[in-house]
């Protein structure tokens, strides 16, 4: 019996790898909107599996799925953004305040990331996905009380607050928006407001982020397939984008509209298994 081509035993991982990462996108892009979370850790998590099948070497998977996941985030976070300030429920001071530590941050985040090595930067993303399971499932709520009036913070320390936030959001590769939406709740931002405001928030980590991944000063150390920028694989976030932007602007809809804590329930269940299998991959 003959064996298949080159071209053939090729074909069908590839194909399995656009399906995944269309899949991850649309539910990214839902999330992003619903709960102000961009899903970057589910496209992490896509990309580890989709892109040896798509010729990248295998010591720099973790990297480009990272890097790439980010580039994918800006997208995801446009469209999503885009639909809360159509809805006009953007907190704008709030976000001024934390704009320059995001933007000082995503850079400081993309740096480091750089600097470490695939198997501890594939641990730094599994051990995040299992803190935030834990805070979304298990984490103490702190319901906002609706006879209390709302604040508008304005504090310097925000500055620092942002700094922190898009360090690690750029580390592992997302828009940040499990810790900002936390933030500014707690600062007493209304839950729908505060998610709108972290969308805008997680753009502003993205492209800051992207763009220290494009201007790099540590290049990739082994040679990467065309459509690459730096670390960036630009067709695989390309697919990633299609699927988050179809479905960004629904879940801006639906989160104006419903409570969003069974779908925040089952998404930490998934990042446990997700966590899992980047901790286990090779």
């Amino acid at each position: 019996m003959l064996d298949a081509s080159p071209s053939t035993r090729y074909r069908a991982p590839v194909l399995v790898s656009i399906v995944i990462l269309l899949a991850a996108g649309a539910s990214a892009g839902f999330l992003s909107g619903l709960l102000g979370i961009a899903g970057g850790l589910l496209v992490v998590a896509a990309l580890t599996l989709a892109l040896p099948a798509l010729r990248i070497p295998s010591a720099l998977v973790m990297h480009v799925s990272v890097a790439t996941a980010m580039a994918a985030n800006v997208l995801t976070l446009l469209s999503a953004a885009t639909a809360h300030i159509r809805q006009r429920s953007v907190v704008w001071p709030t976000w001024r305040w934390l704009a320059s530590g995001l933007v000082i941050g995503g850079f400081l985040g993309a740096h480091l990331t750089q600097l470490l090595s695939a198997q501890a930067l594939r641990w730094v993303v599994a051990v995040f996905c299992a803190f935030i399971a834990w805070r979304m499932a298990l984490g103490r709520k702190h319901p906002r009380d609706p006879n209390k009036p709302e604040r508008i913070p304005r504090t310097p320390w925000l500055l620092p607050a942002g700094t922190g936030i898009g360090a690690l959001s750029a580390l592992v590769g997302i828009g940040g928006g499990s810790m900002i939406v936390p933030l500014l709740i707690a600062l007493g931002i209304k839950p729908v407001k505060a998610v709108s405001t972290s969308a805008v928030c997680g753009l502003t980590i993205a492209v800051a982020t992207v763009l220290s991944y494009v201007l790099t000063v540590h290049g990739p150390r082994q040679a990467l397939p065309w459509g690459s920028v730096g670390y960036l694989y630009l067709p695989a976030a390309a697919v990633v984008a299609v699927g988050s932007m179809s479905l960004a602007p629904i879940g801006a809809r639906v989160a104006h509209g419903i409570s969003g804590a069974a779908l925040t329930r089952i998404f930490a269940a998934f990042l446990l298994v997700v966590g899992a299998l980047i901790a286990a991959g090779k």
